[in-house]
């Protein structure tokens, strides 16, 4: 059996597809956060504090990943 080389000729064009989304949806993010995620403080309720709390877990899956934490941790 033999390996065939893998072409990696389009990888970086792909990498930086990659990049240039997650920067994007970063800066949206970010934003909507500066927002208060276009809550009013005198509106906030228990639905609130759990959609922001389902964000951050996967915010923290994310970045788990990306930093060896948690689960992710060598």
């Amino acid at each position: 059996m033999t390996r065939r080389a893998t072409d990696n000729t389009k990888a970086p064009d792909a990498f930086i597809a990659a990049k240039t989304e997650i920067d994007a949806m970063l800066e949206r993010l970010t934003a909507l956060s500066a927002d208060h995620f276009e809550t009013s403080p005198d509106e906030i309720n228990w639905g609130h504090v759990g959609t922001l709390n389902h964000y951050r877990a996967k915010l923290r899956e994310i970045t788990d990943m990306a930093f060896s934490e948690g689960e992710h941790a060598e």
